[in-house]
């Protein structure tokens, strides 16, 4: 006789591929590989690829960054307008650009790269709108980018004529694979078409003493480029240029193309930090890309390694996977401690801004401007940020500071949705994910009721069914007209309802409750009046045993409403109740009959299902 998971094996066997595209790795398991380890060799070409060691020299250093800590922020300079502009299927025009130009002021970023002038008319044509419109605020400075003719190089500066600060940023590709491939020459020949280059910008820029001009210069594919080569020529620059404090030079090292883990750019970053002449007139500077996913840590290990500046888009923007983001890398910096020095007070509207500058939307999930972030649909990581909050909260009052001053330690929030503008009613969101300890924290939050804890799972069972129905997340609106049904409907609408009633004290500590159950009246006494109206009811044939019993107020304030909450055991199950009203003895009385009513339609689904 064959099983039926038998069957249902070789049926899987004999189909049909599911993605008969894929082709499942299926050669040996590695001789090394642990038991717990079964992945298999796979058909992808690997071995057409290079390691990185393979491709270029790492200077062997007694490494420093490992040990090193970041206490300030960098020097941040958005390329948005530049490198990110040249990354769009529609690039900006001009008034694109300028409102990009305005968020990046409004932030605070003090030197801003706004454009490739010799590239095109419109890239020329902005660079002009700054110089005559005023537009540039005194302690901001504009970079514009030239490669390495002269041609373009004057273009450039035809389009900087009347900004009282630039840096004109020079470039060309260093990299044997570049210089070979796309430019033909060889080491020296690319070294002198530079030297060449920077002494013409020299000699252009002295002819305009008015202006306050310097120097930039990137070896593009710097991570790709022999070391003594771009120290060679980094070094010429700075003599050429003649470097000083008080007039540096920026030496940028961009990873234009991810090839490594980020330890190895450190690596590279430290050794031209040790070995760069003049370096007190020296800003180094890095460019990291994205293309193995690694542009922020490449940044941020590269500023352990001596790097002082650090060239990104805001969100990432870019070529291929895209710069670096600096967004991601300045808040954190802020949730260590460290001031980005750059304003996300309000990253909603800059997560807009840019959004409708560049048309690309910012993803959900981006670590702290997208829209899910700071959300939470799984059940422990409700309960957990709910505790947390509450805890946050208890602190502050204990410490006499307000919560936007308290320090920070909530689970799951690395950051304080409150600092960059948000507010905390996204934060808990329910659907078929979520636990006890968010439904609870949306209908405290939005509706005042504080459950019990033993009630939480009762009603998380009826919000699960409702969201795996429905296959949707349950707004606040959704949660307390479920609690609503639930509970609240069954104490005034059931099948036993309550007449006109009354109750008294006819001696201390002997209290009796009249009331009408159903057609009936019927009367009870008991040591308080809860206790009173169940004697009632049970004589009515309803006999009730209070397990629990918790009431608070949802607001303050003499006429606010009072919830109260009921465990009963009825006919030896345990059933919850609530009832709410001005008056906590018939919000009591009515999470009573709740729980009998629920008890009641409890007893006859059972029945039914018997």
């Amino acid at each position: 006789m064959t099983s039926t998971s038998s069957t249902a094996s070789a049926a899987v066997r004999g189909a049909a591929p599911a993605f008969p595209t894929l082709r499942t790795p299926d050669g040996p398991v590695p001789a090394a590989a642990p038991a717990w380890n079964p992945q298999r060799g796979s058909a992808m070409p690997a071995h057409r690829y290079l390691p990185a060691h393979e491709r270029v020299e790492v200077p062997r250093t007694e490494r420093a960054w490992p040990a090193a800590r970041i206490e300030r922020a960098p020097l941040w300079v958005p390329v948005d307008l530049r490198d990110g502009n040249q990354a769009l299927v529609e690039p900006m025009d001009t008034p694109r650009k300028r409102r990009m130009f305005d968020l990046l002021v409004a932030m605070g970023f003090k030197e801003i790269e706004v454009a490739y002038p010799s590239a095109s008319r419109t890239d020329f044509d902005f660079v002009r709108h700054l110089a005559e419109s005023g537009a540039v605020p005194d302690d901001v400075t504009v970079v514009v980018f030239t490669p390495a003719r002269r041609e373009l190089i004057e273009r450039t500066f035809a389009a900087i004529e009347g900004l009282p600060r630039t840096v004109v940023h020079l470039y060309t590709a260093t990299a044997p694979t570049w210089r070979e491939v796309v430019l033909g020459r060889s080491r020296d020949e690319v070294h002198a078409l530079v030297r060449d280059a920077a002494a013409y910008m020299a000699q252009l820029a002295a002819a305009r003493p008015q202006s306050d001009i310097r120097f930039q210069f990137s070896p593009e594919v710097f991570n790709l480029t022999e070391p003594d080569l771009v120290l060679e020529i980094c070094n010429g620059l700075t003599r050429l240029w003649d470097a000083s404090p008080d007039r540096p030079v920026t030496h940028n090292l961009p990873a234009t193309v991810e090839v490594a883990t980020p330890n190895v750019y450190a690596d590279q970053i430290e050794y031209m930090h040790r070995h760069l002449e003049r370096r007190e007139g020296v800003i180094l500077s890095v460019h990291p890309h994205n293309d193995r996913g690694t542009g922020v840590a490449c940044a941020e290990l590269a500023v352990l390694a001596g790097a002082q500046r650090v060239e990104g888009c805001l969100f990432g923007n870019g070529e291929r996977t895209g710069n670096v983001d600096l967004v991601t890398l300045a808040l954190n910096l802020h949730t260590q401690g460290v001031d980005p020095m750059i304003d996300f007070s309000d990253i909603a509207t800059v997560r807009r801004t840019v959004e409708d500058c560049i048309r690309i939307p910012v993803h959900p999930r981006h670590p702290y401007a997208g829209e899910l972030v700071h959300t939470a649909f799984s059940g422990t990581h409700q309960d957990a940020i709910s505790k947390g909050l509450a805890h946050h909260a208890k602190r502050a009052a204990e410490l006499g500071v307000p919560e936007s001053d308290a320090p920070w330690t909530v689970p799951y929030l690395p950051v304080d949705p409150a600092d960059l503008g948000c507010s905390y009613e996204a934060v808990i969101r329910v659907n078929s994910q979520s636990g006890k300890g968010g439904i609870a924290h949306l209908l405290r939050r939005d509706y005042g009721l504080d459950l019990p804890r033993e009630m939480r799972p009762d009603f998380s069972r009826t919000v699960q069914s409702a969201t795996d129905d429905s296959g949707r997340e349950a707004t606040p609106e959704a949660l307390w007209e479920l609690f609503r049904r639930t509970y609240l409907v069954p104490g005034t609408d059931g099948a036993l309802t309550l007449g006109a009633w009354s109750a008294a004290e006819p001696a201390p500590g002997e209290h009796r409750v009249t009331c009408e159950l159903g057609a009936a009246v019927h009367e009870g006494t008991g040591n308080g009046p809860l206790a009173a109206f169940c004697a009632a009811l049970a004589a009515a044939g309803h006999p009730v045993d209070i397990v629990s019993y918790a009431e608070h107020a949802t607001a303050a304030g003499p006429d606010s409403a009072a919830v109260a909450y009921v465990q009963c055991r009825i006919d030896g199950a345990v059933h919850w109740g609530a009832g709410r009203d001005t008056s906590v003895l018939m919000a009591s009385v009515r999470a009573v009959l709740s729980a009998v009513n629920r008890a009641a339609v409890a007893g006859r689904g059972v029945t039914a299902a018997g």
